[in-house]
């Protein structure tokens, strides 16, 4: 027994012996650490983030790293033994780590085991981008269809560029994914929020319960109310494509620079509110795109 006991304090020497050995980096080292904290970071961002492992694994990180300076600490004062047993209950940690993430990291092999994982992860990004938008036109859709039909107001700023003083002074910050369900709750009737425009940008809801200012058009028929002439004032004074659903009638239209156009099929205003969605001022086209593209025309 005795015996024993000096083999591990002689394996724990030696370990000392090691940790205490002069380190040299080269550049293949470097390119291996970056490798490991990409791969850290990539797990970290994909299945920890957001969850609620994720307050864990900084308390268990912090943990780590103390007990890692503290094993070499007491290395560095020649403790040897109580510097290696320090180091070895870390490994003990790290080991027992496999049993506290087990969901996690079977999420993780799951994911894995998805056909095609590398292309989807590594070389779709724009693939993604276009999915997004596409899910976002549906989203937009869906909502404005089930407000046309149950006549239920709505007025939605579709912002090409960023223009925070529209919504700073009035409006609800909200910054969040565009969904139908959350459209739907803003213009719920008899809500602080259902009166006032959702501003949308890059694909997500900036504010709501934002007030547009009103055309001042003479010539636009008493028939259309306020959130029409929001709607018509808004886009006569930035690139913004405003939508708007009728609560008297349930129509559904949008106005781009100062020109409304009324879609009697949810269909063909689909297919208008993905060219929106889509369009990039970066493309060489002329400023009045959107106006052409639409064929919008006073009604």
């Amino acid at each position: 027994m005795f015996n024993k006991m000096l083999d591990v304090y002689r394996n724990l020497l030696n370990g000392a012996e090691l940790v205490n050995s002069p380190v040299s980096f080269t550049f293949k080292d470097i390119i291996q650490v970056v490798i490991v904290v990409i791969i850290v970071a990539y797990i970290y961002l994909k299945f920890i983030k957001n969850t609620q492992a994720e307050k864990l694994v900084r308390g268990i990180l912090l943990f780590i790293i103390v007990a890692w300076i503290f094993s070499a600490v007491l290395i560095a004062l020649e403790f040897h033994l109580l510097g290696q047993i320090a180091q070895y209950l870390l490994s003990g940690i790290l080991l027992s780590l496999v049993i506290v993430f087990q969901p996690e990291l079977r999420k993780l092999l799951v994911h894995l085991g998805q056909t095609k994982f590398v292309a989807k992860n590594f070389f779709s990004f724009k693939n993604n981008n276009a999915d997004k938008k596409t899910n976002v036109i549906k989203e937009i859709t869906e909502a404005v269809k089930y407000c046309s039909r149950v006549k239920r107001g709505a007025l939605i700023v579709i912002q090409k560029a960023e223009d925070k003083s529209m919504y700073n002074e009035v409006g609800i910050p909200i910054n969040a994914d565009i969904s139908t369900e959350l459209i739907l709750t803003i213009f719920f009737p008899n809500t602080p929020l259902h009166d006032g425009a959702m501003v949308i940008y890059n694909d997500k809801i900036l504010a709501a319960g934002v007030l547009l200012p009103l055309t001042e058009d003479p010539k636009l028929s008493w028939r259309y109310g306020t959130r029409h002439r929001a709607a018509i004032g808004a886009s006569e004074i930035s690139d913004s494509a405003c939508i708007v659903v009728s609560e008297e009638t349930g129509d559904i239209s949008v106005a781009i620079d100062g020109i409304l156009r009324k879609y009697d099929d949810i269909t063909q205003f689909k297919e208008d509110l993905e060219k929106i969605i889509t369009f990039d001022k970066s493309d060489k086209i002329d400023n009045a795109f959107m106006t052409n593209l639409l064929k919008l025309r006073k009604k």
